[in-house]
């Protein structure tokens, strides 16, 4: 018998992928791909803007849902089941996890971070009671570089005193504290998620400077500035930590 002509000599053959061996593994699990696979037909389901994590900015998206479908010879005969859904991006395509579309857009998150600055500020203003007009100003510099241009001190002024005229509370009274609380989450719990720690402190940063505008804080003003912190997932230890660093100027 000639070397490698026997069952051992054939055995390596296969193992080499040589002459005896072109049927061996890698060759026919290739074969084995080309003839039969899954292949998903996916069908939109929604559309709308999302956060796009691969692009980095907001893109519109499309919602889609799919069927695997066992395929010979590239052909569809037999259903294995529903995936998805998935959120396709309509410029980059990539599929992601329908939880992307728990992040707000770009211009969501702008807005809903320009309504957490201006209630803090008409919080903060309130608590004060004093309405100083230093008071006033900071916190109208403060809106307006939140986003809401046009704000004016006078306009402040108008809207605390028509919140305190809501609430029934007399400048200066520790009263209407859990109508305050109850807004300052409305207005912060949704954002804190989406923040980076730097982000919830200047926050809290910006109240404080506020109330530090005509003075030392009152009670009223580090009750409410507690709020704040709490509602921004800031621990005790860092919101005194805040409280004490507003006083340097920044």
């Amino acid at each position: 018998m000639l070397p490698g002509r026997g069952p051992i000599g054939r055995a390596a053959g296969l193992a080499r992928g040589g002459p005896a061996g072109n049927a061996g593994p890698t060759g026919g699990a290739a074969r084995l791909t080309r003839l039969m696979g899954t292949r998903i037909a996916w069908t939109g389901v929604g559309d709308g803007e999302f956060f796009c994590p691969g692009c980095g900015g907001d893109r519109n998206y499309q919602r889609l849902t799919g069927r695997r479908r066992f395929t010979l010879l590239g052909v569809p005969v037999l259903s294995r089941g529903e995936t998805g859904p998935v959120v396709e991006c309509a410029a980059c395509r990539h599929h992601y996890g329908t939880e992307v579309l728990d992040h707000p857009t770009t211009v969501r998150l702008s807005a809903m971070l320009r309504d957490a600055v201006h209630t803090v500020a008409l919080a903060v203003l309130a608590a004060g009671g004093t309405r100083a007009r230093t008071s006033l100003s900071v916190a109208a510099g403060a809106v307006r570089s939140a986003g809401f241009d046009d704000c004016t001190e006078d306009q402040l002024d108008a809207l605390v005193e028509a919140l305190a005229a809501d609430t029934g509370r007399l400048f200066g009274e520790p009263c209407g504290a859990a109508g305050l609380s109850i807004e300052l989450h409305e207005a912060l719990d949704p954002l804190a998620p989406h923040l980076a720690p730097a982000g919830r402190e200047a926050i809290l940063l910006q109240g404080a400077r506020i109330a530090l505008a005509d003075g030392p804080y009152t009670p009223a003003e580090r009750d409410v500035l507690s709020t704040v912190g709490a509602a921004l997932t800031l621990c005790t230890d860092d919101v005194t930590r805040l409280l004490a660093a507003a006083h340097t100027p920044s």
